[in-house]
């Protein structure tokens, strides 16, 4: 089963228009070798039967398992950890200091995953608050797949993948699951927010302004103007002097919107 231009052309179409992502002629291997064991799974013929198939699902389902399987699902627990000692030892005594009489954190992570990194976050906001009552630290979580959203729900994780975690954490934030496993505790995951949402929607349906947004390792995958358009919304929905936080391999320096670079991968608003 060959990967025509045409076909080529037509998924890298699809995906900045409905995605965002950016597709240069060089990931057409990638394409092949990562959407060929799919389409032999569902019982595609051909890349262009599978591309009608996308374009006529309406359920978005189709789109999604596409999108997925071309943008790479890597997470970690504890991952570029420098940005959560400095969320713990600025930027959430800035959110007390400056909105200390609501109580009320707003944080966005907005590519959850599996949701190692939301709850990571959940973590260093519960040990910052610990001392502190009656604030509200619930975390929305969002992301483009339903499928990652539900495993993130369950906030079950092998005992492996959670080897780079505080002795600490472990105690306070997990339980036994089975032999192999451990889950995120019910106190943890009654402040998390998991929800759907695609990054590439122009209106972002948020009552209110974040005090600190993640997003990071996601950008990578846009080109400068989508990626530009995006730090735009942020800057829009973030209230004045609110953080953001993106990939060490990604960068906004040559966009302007009004973001303060204060570090690498951190801005200000």
């Amino acid at each position: 089963m060959d990967l025509k231009d045409s076909e080529f052309r037509q998924i890298r179409d699809y995906l900045k228009e409905n995605f965002g992502i950016s597709m240069a002629d060089e990931k057409r291997t990638l394409v092949y070798s990562r959407l060929r064991p799919l389409l032999r799974e569902r019982g595609f013929e051909s890349f262009q039967d599978f591309i009608d198939y996308v374009k006529t699902d309406k359920t978005g389902e189709a789109s999604i398992i596409m999108a997925n399987r071309l943008t790479t699902n890597h997470t970690f627990f504890m991952r570029e950890s420098e940005h959560f000692d400095l969320l713990k030892k600025e930027a959430l005594p800035w959110v007390v200091e400056n909105f200390g009489a609501e109580k009320d954190l707003r944080m966005w992570c907005c590519a959850s995953s599996s949701g190692e990194e939301p709850y990571t976050l959940q973590m260093v906001v519960q040990d910052f608050f610990a001392n502190t009552t009656g604030w509200n630290t619930e975390i929305l979580a969002t992301d483009i797949s339903e499928k990652v959203l539900l495993q993130a729900s369950y906030g079950i994780y092998s005992n492996e993948s959670l080897g780079v975690m505080p002795e600490e954490w472990l105690k306070k934030y997990f339980s036994k699951y089975d032999n192999d496993n451990m889950v995120v505790k019910d106190d943890i995951k009654r402040l998390m927010t998991f929800r759907k949402y695609n990054l590439m929607e122009e209106k972002m349906p948020f009552k209110r302004k974040f005090h600190i947004i993640f997003c990071r390792n996601v950008m990578i995958y846009f080109d400068n103007n989508t990626r530009e358009q995006m730090a735009k919304r942020f800057y829009n929905v973030l209230e004045p002097g609110g953080w953001l936080f993106i990939g060490h391999s990604e960068s906004l320096s040559n966009s302007d919107v009004g973001l303060k670079y204060i570090q690498p991968a951190v801005y200000r608003k």
